[in-house]
């Protein structure tokens, strides 16, 4: 059987379960499912499963895509209503096919941050924000690959940005760059606490919209 790609979304109380919980979580619903997952060579095989750009804690999404290969042929044509029967609350399966692309074709992700104010956002809040993200650079601390934290300009990462206002929300909009680099969305709102430390939000929301491929189409 081909590589196969699944479609979900993630939201809710599920953002704050963590990759590894997640991975177990599809294995279950797989082997209630009866679903044969094909499994690695070795003295330790496991199921091949992959997340073509692993989602992190906290975040919601409209578009995560799960690869992963079957042992003998698959009817895919309903198969997400059929593992969406013992998926957990949160959790929503879309769509299925044959993965024809290789993960490393995914350019951009489109994603929306919500900074939120509980005494809502002023004109001054709004008009600082998106002086900030006009800069040529903007440059905070992330933490590495070896767990010390460096120096990165976020800014060239950026490659689209709206903004707007809806009651306490300031709303961004942006095309960001997925892989090697990557931007994990939420480093737009600690922008905004390092650098504007009077406009800090009382609560962030990050949601990812759609994964793209080099030309800006949705990545399947």
């Amino acid at each position: 059987m081909a590589k196969l790609r699944l479609q979900f979304c993630k939201e809710g109380r599920a953002v704050y379960i963590s990759h590894l919980d997640l991975l177990r979580t599809f294995q279950r619903v797989f082997l209630r499912e009866g679903l044969v997952l094909r499994h690695s060579q070795g003295f330790h095989p496991h199921p091949l499963l992959s997340f073509a750009l692993p989602l992190p804690v906290g975040q919601a999404s409209d578009c995560e895509l799960l690869d992963f290969e079957t042992d003998g042929q698959l009817k895919l044509a309903g198969l997400p209503e059929k593992l969406n029967r013992y998926m957990p609350e949160g959790i929503v399966a879309v769509d299925c096919w044959e993965a024809a692309k290789p993960v490393r074709e995914l350019d951009a992700l489109r994603c929306r941050v919500e900074l939120l104010y509980d005494g809502g956002v002023t004109a001054d809040t709004a008009k600082a924000v998106e002086e900030l993200f006009a800069r040529d650079t903007i440059v905070i601390q992330k933490r590495t690959k070896h767990k010390a934290m460096a120096d990165v300009d976020i800014r060239p990462l950026i490659r689209e940005l709206s903004f707007s206002a809806d009651g306490e929300a300031l709303i961004l909009d942006a095309v960001v760059a997925a892989q090697n680099p990557g931007l994990n969305p939420a480093l737009m709102a600690a922008a905004v606490e390092t650098c504007l430390p009077a406009y800090r939000p009382d609560f962030v929301r990050v949601r990812r919209l759609m994964l793209l491929d080099r030309e800006g189409a949705s990545f399947r």
